[in-house]
């Protein structure tokens, strides 16, 4: 089961939230941290999540077209 853990970027519709999920690599030829940032669409079944929360989402079967993960808890809500 694969896990990635992010911050809510956008509520997008109706049990849809936009997950932005980032990571630091190393820059294979100037050996600096670059951060990369992903977006992932998230089904959110209970429409629990807001702007700003930090969630865990897990992969899951494609409920849509974008959407193959799944909105597992929220870990922090926003303030």
């Amino acid at each position: 089961m694969i896990t990635k853990t992010g911050v809510i970027a956008k509520k997008s519709g109706d049990k849809t939230v936009r997950v932005r999920v980032d990571s630091y690599v190393l820059h294979s030829k100037y050996k600096k941290n670059v951060l990369i940032t992903r977006y992932f669409m998230v089904h959110d079944e209970k429409n629990a999540g807001k702007e700003g929360d930090t969630v865990i989402i897990v992969q899951s079967r494609p409920v849509s077209n974008r959407k193959a993960w799944t909105l597992l808890e929220i870990k922090e809500r926003a303030v």
